[in-house]
C-alpha cells in the first residue's frame, strides 16, 4: 500500500521498500544523466538545487517524514528536472518532438517542467504544512499555493541574477529563454496554474491528519 497525506503513520525508511526503491531508481537516473551533459556548467547550476533539495529531504526524514505519494511526486519532478539539466532545457529531444508534432516555434520542455512543478510539488508542500503546522484544509491549500508561487518567483530571480554574474553563453543555456522576452513570466504563470490544478485534483482525496 502507498501511504498518502490521509495516513497518520509513516513507515521508517529501513522498512519502506517502496521508498528505498524510489531512492535507488532516482540515484541511478541522476548518475546516468550526469554523464556527458550538453553543457557541464549549466548542468552544475541546475543540479545545485537538486542536491540541496534531496539533502533537506534526507535531513528532515526522521522529524518531518512525508507519505509515499508525496515522495513519488517529488521524484517524478526531480527526474524531469535532471533530464532537462542533462540536455539543457532548450535541447531536450522530447521537446523537439513535440515542437515538430504541434508545429511550435520553440522547444517547450521547460514549460512542461514548470507546469509539472506546480502540479506535482503542491501536494507534498500541503502535506507538510497540514502535518506539522496544524493548518486546516483551507489554510494548508492556500499556503501551499502561495509557496509554489513564491518559489517559482525566487527561482526566476536566481536565474536572472546568474545571467548577470556568469558568462553570456552559460547564462543563455541556464535561462533557456529561446528568444522569448516574457519567458520568466510565462514560466511562473505555468507553475502557479499547475499548483491550482494540483489542488483541484486532490481537493476531495486530501484529508490531512496531524503526525502522531
Amino acid at each position: 500500500m502507498i501511504s498518502t497525506a490521509a495516513d497518520s503513520v509513516i513507515i521508517p525508511f529501513r522498512r519502506n521498500r517502496l521508498l528505498q526503491g524510489l531512492t535507488a531508481a532516482f540515484a541511478i537516473a541522476w548518475l546516468a544523466l550526469a554523464i556527458a551533459p550538453g553543457n557541464r556548467f549549466d548542468w552544475f547550476l541546475e543540479n545545485l538545487l537538486v542536491v540541496i533539495g534531496v539533502g533537506l529531504l534526507g535531513f528532515y526524514y526522521r522529524s518531518r517524514p512525508l507519505s509515499d505519494l508525496s515522495y513519488i511526486l517529488i521524484a517524478l519532478f526531480l527526474t524531469l528536472h535532471v533530464v532537462g539539466s542533462h540536455y539543457t532545457y532548450s535541447q531536450v529531444p522530447f521537446g523537439f518532438w513535440l515542437q515538430d508534432v504541434f508545429g511550435q516555434e520553440r522547444n517547450h520542455f521547460d514549460r512542461i517542467v514548470h507546469l509539472c512543478f506546480g502540479i506535482l510539488i503542491v501536494y507534498p508542500v500541503r502535506e507538510d504544512l497540514s502535518r506539522y503546522t496544524g493548518a486546516g484544509r483551507g489554510l494548508s491549500g492556500f499556503a501551499a499555493f502561495t509557496v509554489i508561487a513564491t518559489s517559482s518567483l525566487i527561482y526566476e530571480t536566481i536565474e536572472w541574477g546568474t545571467a548577470i554574474v556568469i558568462s553570456p553563453d552559460a547564462a543563455m543555456a541556464f535561462l533557456g529563454t529561446q528568444g522569448d522576452v516574457f519567458d520568466a513570466q510565462k514560466d511562473s504563470t505555468l507553475a502557479v496554474g499547475g499548483s491550482f490544478l494540483g489542488l483541484l485534483a486532490t481537493r476531495r482525496a486530501f484529508k490531512p491528519r496531524h503526525a502522531g
